[in-house]
Order: structure tokens, then C-alpha cells, then sequence
């Protein structure tokens, strides 16, 4: 094995840029390292920009179009009720390490979402936050199990219920979570087998930023100077970026280093009822008023009244109910298109809760994507106000903006770019790239190996 083809991938949740390579840069070392060495730039996320697609689009090189799914839930089309969970089941292409295994070299992928169930590589892999507990069978090979948990001094999966008002427990969780990651990560690089390609992904950096941008963002509306919190995300990026040092010391001076996120993140101001507004417009029909907030999957929908509905979350999904499609679907399809657009625009003409207008951006899946699946997406995907406000899905509210979220203490939205960095030996330009997509990570891993990039990747190597 030649060390000047190994490639180690260092995933930072959503890593945002502004924060990154900007504010928080003077007390993270090694990326400025990586970054004075060799080139860096924004990452254009998915869309959505959400962590299931945008991990399986980064590393298969396929737009969500291709891949068949939108979300960590996807909806049953035909169906009102019925949704599933996009798992590693639901990956029917090839990712990288497909690639890599079947070309001989050796892969280590730790922690990648959409890894659960573990499927078989040619090296070894831990499995991500989908895995649900320790109980599972959560490494490949199932031997390595007790190793890892004897690294690790007790493996976490995942900072359970991190939306929560209890800080001080949450700061706690994502640290000790983080640490454990990191003795698993210097277990698998240096008392492992040789590998040739390393990937993993942290979550703290996710979890942290949903748990406390109000506390260190001063343009969030509920910041309050002084507070306690105020520098724990400078702080959490400090741990990361000296972690890196040393898994780069581990990778060895040859390795090629990526540092990537999926998206990135930005303060949340809140949260559109927006099934409320298609109750206002008209648009959606209850059998039975509810009596204060209720969760829309107990709602009494009249479908044979109602043309569309929402699903909320970060980015918002609007889906119609069409004759012939939905079971009680009531929009002609010589009707779909006007109906659909008749939608774009009354969604973006929705004002904040100042009045103020926003900058609301309604898309349809036709201008989004491309492959077997583009009909399987909702009708139609909004951002809101540029992904300031998410979309919630709740009914029954006083008015259409909440500030809490259905799910929990949540402060931070995500956000279009997530952040790339790569370093190479001998590589000291230490360039500002423009342009970059999410697909093209795929494409560079696999130029880096030396190996062919498949024609049907979508993204480009920038190599």
C-alpha cells in the first residue's frame, strides 16, 4: 500500500462556513493548516439541505432525484398517512467505499449517516446516529464490537433527546460523546489494520449548534449577552480542531485530508404554522376545529375538502391531493400546475411576524433534480425567509409564528453551504475554491485513490 494514496475524511455535521473560516478561525490551528496548504470553499448542500439526503449525495455523487428520497421521513405516495425512514435500505446506488472495496483497498467508515444496517465492506464500519442502541449490531465486522466498546469506555450512538431545556446535561452529553468518538477513531487508525480510506463523522457539531445558537448569537432574537453559554460553540470547534490535529498525526504526513459538513447552519428566527395557513386559505379542511395546538397526524382532515397539506421541519414540505393520485384526491390534473403555482406564490408573499416580507423561496422537485424519483417528491419545497424560519406542521395555533418548536428546544436552522477543506502532500496553494457542490466530494476521493470515477457520478473531481 502506498501511503500517498491513503485519503482521510474528517465529516463535521453542519459545519457552517461563515463561523468556520471566518469568526471562529483564530482558534482552530489545523484547519488553517490544512487550508494555508491546500484549498478550501463553501460546500453547496443538497436540497434539501438536510443531513439524509445530503451525506448519501456527497458520497454517491447522485442528486436526491437519483437517490429516491428527500428527508429522514418519506411519504407512501397514495398515501395520507404512511410514510418511511431512508436507511441504509434505502441506498441503491454505490458509495464511495463500494467503490473502494471493490477495487481492493481497504475502507474504515465511521459514523457516516445512512450506515444503519451495516451492509459488508472491505475493511471495517461503524454504524451512525440511525443505529438504534449499543444492543444492535452496530460494527462490521460483528467482532470488532467489543474492541470498540472497550475504546470508547462505552460507545455512545447519539445524544438521545438533545432538544432539550436542560443545557448544563446536553453540554455534557455532546462532550463526552465527542470524546468517546475520538478514542474510536485513534483505536481504528492506529491498532487496526492499514487502511487506505478513513471517513468519519462527528454529530456534536450538529447537536450543539440545535442546542445553544441563541446563547452565542447576538442577531438571534433571544440572545442575552453574558450569558453562561455564550462561547460554547467557539469552544466545541476548538476541541474539534485539535482533534483533527491529531488524527491527521495518525493518518501520517502522505495522507490526503478532506474536512467536509453536509450543510451548514444559521440562527433560526421561527417557525411557520404553515398548515394553519393553508387552513386560513382555504386550502386544507379539518372535520372538527381543534381545540388548541394538536400534532397534524391527529388532526380530523376532511380530505375530500382539502387540496393540499404540509410536513414541517427545517424545510417544508407541501404536498397536493390529487384526483386519481390521492385516494380522495380532489385537483383535477388539468388543474395541477395552477394550483401548484397558485401556491408558490401566495407562500412567498407570507410576511414575517414583523410585517416585514421575507424572502421565501418555493421550489418545485422539476427544477431541483433529475432521475428515476423526481416524481416521488412533495409537489412543491419552501424555504422560508432563506431559511431563517422553518415550517411547522402543527395545527390549532393563535396565529401562523411560533417560536418553540413541536420537537423541542431548537435554535438554528440549516443553511444552502456547508464547508470543504482539502490538503494534499506537496500541495501548497493554499486556494479559495469557487463553485464547489456537495457530488464533487465523491468524484475527488476517488481521484485521489487513483481509481475511475463512474460516468454516472454526477459531481466533478477538483483535482
Amino acid at each position: 500500500m502506498s501511503s500517498s494514496t491513503r485519503v482521510l475524511v474528517v465529516g463535521w455535521d453542519s459545519a457552517p462556513p461563515r463561523e468556520v473560516f471566518e469568526t471562529w478561525a483564530p482558534e482552530m490551528p489545523n484547519l488553517r493548516r490544512l487550508r494555508s496548504q491546500g484549498c478550501w470553499g463553501n460546500l453547496r448542500s443538497s436540497d434539501p439541505p438536510i443531513t439524509v439526503p445530503a451525506w448519501a449525495s456527497m458520497l454517491s455523487s447522485r442528486n436526491p432525484g437519483q437517490l429516491g428520497f428527500y428527508g429522514f421521513r418519506n411519504r407512501r405516495i397514495g398515501e395520507y398517512e404512511g410514510k418511511w425512514i431512508a436507511t441504509a435500505r434505502s441506498l441503491k446506488v454505490d458509495r464511495v467505499w463500494d467503490l473502494i472495496s471493490r477495487a481492493g483497498k481497504r475502507s474504515c467508515v465511521f459514523n457516516v449517516p445512512q450506515t444503519f444496517p451495516l451492509k459488508p465492506v472491505n475493511g471495517a464500519m461503524i454504524s451512525c446516529f440511525l443505529t438504534p442502541s449499543t444492543d444492535s449490531e452496530y460494527t462490521y465486522p460483528r467482532s470488532l464490537k467489543p474492541q470498540i466498546e472497550k475504546a470508547a469506555d462505552g460507545y455512545m450512538i447519539d445524544v438521545d433527546n438533545f432538544r432539550t431545556d436542560d443545557k448544563e446535561w446536553l453540554l455534557d452529553q455532546i462532550y463526552q460523546m465527542t470524546e468517546k468518538r475520538f478514542k474510536v477513531a485513534r483505536f481504528l487508525l492506529t491498532e487496526q489494520d492499514p487502511w487506505d480510506f478513513f471517513m468519519m463523522v462527528y454529530m456534536g457539531s450538529d447537536r450543539i449548534q440545535h442546542g445553544f445558537w441563541k446563547f452565542t448569537d447576538p442577531e438571534h432574537r433571544k440572545f442575552e449577552a453574558g450569558n453562561k453559554f455564550e462561547n460554547c460553540l467557539r469552544e466545541y470547534y476548538h476541541l474539534l480542531d485539535d482533534q483533527l490535529g491529531q488524527l491527521c498525526e495518525m493518518a501520517g504526513p502522505e495522507a490526503t485530508v478532506l474536512v467536509v459538513s453536509d450543510h451548514g447552519a444559521k440562527r433560526m428566527e421561527g417557525s411557520l404554522n404553515v398548515n394553519d395557513w393553508l387552513i386560513q386559505q382555504g386550502l386544507l379542511t379539518m372535520r372538527q376545529s381543534p381545540e388548541g395546538v394538536r400534532p397534524f397526524k391527529e388532526a380530523e382532515v376532511d380530505w375530500a375538502k382539502t387540496r393540499a397539506w404540509a410536513w414541517g421541519g427545517y424545510y417544508t414540505r407541501i404536498f397536493l391531493n390529487v384526483a386519481g393520485r390521492e385516494p380522495q384526491g380532489v385537483i383535477a390534473p388539468r388543474d395541477y400546475e395552477s394550483v401548484r403555482e397558485e401556491l408558490v406564490q401566495g407562500l412567498q408573499a407570507i410576511p414575517n411576524d414583523r410585517g416585514e416580507k421575507m424572502n421565501t423561496r418555493v421550489l418545485r422537485p422539476q427544477e431541483l433534480f433529475t432521475g428515476p424519483y423526481v416524481n416521488d417528491a412533495p409537489d412543491l419545497f419552501a424555504y422560508f425567509d432563506d431559511l431563517y424560519w422553518r415550517g411547522g406542521q402543527d395545527i390549532g395555533h393563535d396565529g401562523l409564528y411560533s417560536f418553540d418548536t413541536e420537537i423541542g428546544p431548537d435554535d438554528c436552522n440549516h443553511d444552502y453551504d456547508g464547508i470543504f477543506t482539502m490538503s494534499r502532500p506537496g500541495q501548497t496553494s493554499g486556494q479559495r475554491l469557487e463553485g464547489l457542490q456537495l457530488m464533487d466530494v465523491a468524484p475527488t476521493i476517488l481521484k485521489a485513490l487513483e481509481l475511475p470515477i463512474p460516468p454516472e457520478m454526477e459531481g466533478h473531481s477538483v483535482l
